[in-house]
């Protein structure tokens, strides 16, 4: 694959990025357990999951970001560089996203013959964090399917190199 389109990828993953910081960022400022709690009744221990993996997932998109950047703003692209950390943020971000360890949530592989939002939750939300996510899919989903080729890709190069 060409520098130029390894680079072109990284400029579109650092402003995917941007935005996905800014909208956690604004979220975890305006929302505490107890706002969630009036908002809709439920389980507490679950909301606090839910709030810890969006705070993770914050932290994974500001660590990827600040990667991109530095690879970006270096004087020579790192084209080796470059791919394996599109590889780790397919991981840390991506896969985080639709899947978190924790398990707050999941993804409905079949929403994506209905054209639905494909995460769902285990209990009930807040529309808040419905919409969250709601609004966030459909970009995670795009930058997924862009990242998909370093998931299959390095894996393939870290198992010749063995």
């Amino acid at each position: 694959m060409a520098n130029s389109i390894v680079e072109t990828q990284m400029k579109d993953v650092q402003q995917f990025l941007s935005s996905a910081v800014v909208i956690f960022e604004d979220f975890l400022n305006e929302t505490t357990l107890s706002a969630l709690l009036e908002e809709k009744q439920g389980d507490k221990d679950y909301y606090k999951s839910i709030l810890t993996n969006i705070r993770k997932l914050l932290v994974y998109c500001e660590e990827g970001h600040d990667a991109c950047r530095i690879i970006l703003m270096s004087d020579q692209f790192q084209r080796g560089a470059a791919e394996k950390t599109l590889y780790r943020l397919y991981h840390h971000c991506i896969e985080e996203f639709f899947a978190p360890r924790s398990d707050s949530w999941y993804e409905n592989s079949r929403s994506a013959y209905t054209g639905k939002n494909s995460i769902r939750f285990h209990k009930e939300v807040p529309d808040s964090v419905s919409n969250l996510f709601k609004g966030l899919e459909s970009d995670f989903q795009k930058i997924r399917e862009e990242l998909e080729y370093y998931e299959t890709d390095y894996r393939t190069k870290m198992m010749q190199s063995k």
